[in-house]
C-alpha cells in the first residue's frame, strides 16, 4: 500500500509540472489548469486511501463543506478580484502550516513529554535527526505565520480596505532585522529544549514576530508594485507547504511545495526585473519609497484635451496602425469583449491591429492576457512591453484603456517620482494617444500622469465598455 500510495503522489507530481509548462503561455494554459485539477485531484484521493487516515466520519463532511466554499467563492468572484482572491487562498496555505506546526509539536508534547520520545514517535532515531525535525517545526510555523498575515495585508490593499500609500516606520528596516534576529536565536533555544513550558512560550514568540513581520513587509510596499507582491506571497506559500510535507514526511507536499516555491520566486525575479526593482528588496519589503522620493503634488500640468466618441471614431478611422493598451480599468467595465469586437471591425477595415500588454498591467501577472483571451482576441496580436514598445514612435492611434501608472511618463522622465525606473509602455510616443477614463484621479501608486496633459493626448470620459460599444457603432 505505501508503494501505491508513493506512485500515486509520483504521478500527481507529474501533472504538476506539467500544469506548469502548460500555464508558460496562452495557447496551452487552458490544458495547464487541466493537468493541474487532475493532478490534485489523484494527490487527494490517495491521501484519503493512505492507511493513516481512519477517521473518515470527520474528514469526508470537512471536504464536501470546505469544497463547497472554495466552489461558491471561485464561482462568484470576479477576475477584477481575482488577486484578492489568490491573496486570501495563500493565508490559508500559510494557516495550515502554522496549525500543522503547533499540532505537531504539542501532539508530541502531550504524549512523551521529551524530546527523544518525540522524536522516536517520528521516526527518528538519533540527535541530528531530531535537531532537524525540530527545525522543520519552527520554520514551518516562522514561514507560516507571515505568508499568513502578509497575504491578509496583500487582500486589504489590493480590496482598498487599507491604503496602498507604503507604511513607513521609523528605522523600519532595522526592525525587520531585530525580527530576524530574535528568531534566529529563539530557534537555537528551541532545538536545544525543544519541550516544556520553554519551547512553548518560543513557539509562540516567534508566531508573534513573525505574524508582525509579514504585516510589516507587505505593508511597507507600494501599491503599483502589489503584482509583485502576490507572486512574491505565492511562494512563501510553497515554501511552507514545503516545510509542512517534512514535518508529516510527505513526500507530495514536499514537491509541490518546492515546486511552487520556486516557480513563485522566478516569477517575481522577471517581474522585479520587468520593473526595474531590486529583487532582494521584495523579499525585505523595500519596495516603498523611502518617504523624500515622492513626487510634488503642486505641480502644474496644464489642461487636458476631452474628445467626444465621434472625434475618437475619427482618429480611428483615419488611422493605419493602431495600438491598444489595456489596464485594470478595462478589467473592472468588463469591456473586454467589446474592445474584441472593435478590434475585429478595424481589422476587418484593412488596419493593423495590435495590444501592448504591460507585465504588471491590472492585479495579477497575465491579468489582461486572460481577459482579452476570455474574448477570443487573436494571440498574434497581443504584445509584450518589450516586443512593442519601439515600434509606438510609428503608430497612429495608441488607444489606452483604463491603464495609468504602466504608461506614466514620470517613470522615465522624473528620478524623484515613486515609481522612477519602473520600465512603461511609451504610448506618449505615438502621433495621437487616445486615454479612456472616467476621471483624472490617480493611478494605482497615487501618482498623477503628464501624459494626459501631453499635446498629442486626448481624453475620451465615460465608463470604458461603454465607450467602447460606442466607437463599435461609429467606426
Amino acid at each position: 500500500m505505501t508503494g501505491l500510495l508513493s506512485m500515486a503522489y509520483l504521478l500527481a507530481g507529474v501533472f504538476f509540472i506539467l500544469s506548469l509548462s502548460g500555464l508558460s503561455s496562452q495557447e496551452t494554459a487552458r490544458r495547464g489548469n487541466l493537468y493541474g485539477m487532475v493532478g490534485m485531484a489523484i494527490a487527494i484521493i490517495a491521501t484519503i486511501a493512505a492507511p493513516e487516515v481512519k477517521s473518515y466520519v470527520l474528514l469526508i463532511p470537512m471536504i464536501v463543506i470546505g469544497g463547497a466554499i472554495g466552489l461558491r467563492l471561485a464561482s462568484r468572484v470576479e477576475m477584477t478580484e481575482m488577486p484578492q482572491l489568490v491573496a486570501m487562498l495563500h493565508s490559508f496555505v500559510g494557516l495550515a502550516a502554522v496549525l500543522i506546526g503547533w499540532g505537531g509539536h504539542l501532539s508530541a508534547e502531550a504524549s512523551y513529554g521529551v524530546v527523544a520520545q518525540a522524536a522516536e514517535h517520528m521516526g527518528a532515531h538519533n540527535g541530528a535527526e531530531a535537531a532537524i525535525h525540530n527545525v522543520e517545526i519552527f520554520l514551518g510555523i516562522f514561514i507560516g505565520a507571515i505568508t499568513l498575515t502578509g497575504s491578509w495585508v496583500a487582500w486589504g490593499k489590493l480590496q482598498g480596505s487599507i491604503s496602498g500609500k507604503p507604511l513607513m516606520l521609523p528605522f523600519r528596516h532595522g526592525l525587520n532585522i531585530i525580527a530576524l534576529a530574535a528568531s534566529l536565536i529563539m530557534l537555537f533555544i528551541f532545538v536545544g529544549h525543544p519541550h516544556g513550558a520553554l519551547a512553548i512560550v518560543l513557539l509562540l514568540l516567534m508566531t508573534i514576530i513573525a505574524g508582525l513581520l509579514g504585516i510589516h513587509l507587505v505593508a511597507a510596499i507600494g501599491g503599483a508594485d502589489m503584482p509583485v507582491v502576490v507572486s512574491m506571497l505565492n511562494s512563501y506559500s510553497g515554501w511552507a507547504a514545503a516545510a509542512t510535507g517534512f514535518m508529516l514526511g510527505n513526500d507530495l507536499l514536499i514537491i509541490t511545495g518546492a515546486l511552487v516555491g520556486s516557480s513563485g520566486a522566478i516569477l517575481s525575479y522577471i517581474m522585479c526585473k520587468a520593473m526595474n526593482r531590486s529583487f532582494i528588496s521584495v523579499i525585505l519589503g523595500g519596495f516603498g519609497s523611502d518617504g523624500g522620493s515622492a513626487a510634488a503634488e503642486d505641480e502644474e500640468y496644464g489642461e487636458a484635451v476631452s474628445i467626444n466618441h465621434d472625434e475618437a471614431a475619427e482618429l480611428l478611422k483615419d488611422a493605419d496602425s493602431i495600438i491598444i493598451t489595456p489596464g485594470f480599468g478595462m478589467a473592472v467595465a468588463k469591456a473586454q469583449q467589446a474592445v474584441a469586437e472593435l478590434t475585429e471591425k478595424l481589422r476587418k477595415e484593412g488596419k493593423e491591429v495590435r495590444f501592448a500588454i504591460h507585465p504588471v498591467a491590472g492585479r495579477l501577472p497575465g491579468h489582461m492576457n486572460v481577459l482579452l483571451a476570455e474574448a477570443n482576441v487573436p494571440y498574434d496580436i497581443v504584445l509584450e512591453m518589450d516586443e512593442i514598445n519601439d515600434d509606438m514612435p510609428e503608430t497612429d492611434v495608441v488607444m489606452v484603456i483604463g491603464a495609468n501608472d504602466i504608461v506614466n511618463p514620470d517613470a522615465i522622465e522624473k528620478p524623484n517620482s515613486p515609481i522612477a525606473g519602473m520600465p512603461v509602455l511609451e504610448v506618449w510616443k505615438a502621433k495621437k494617444c487616445i486615454v479612456l477614463k472616467r476621471s483624472m484621479a490617480t493611478g494605482y501608486a497615487g501618482v498623477q500622469n503628464p501624459l494626459f496633459f501631453k499635446e498629442n493626448s486626448a481624453m475620451l470620459f465615460g465608463d470604458a465598455k461603454e465607450s467602447v460599444q460606442a466607437l463599435v457603432s461609429k467606426v
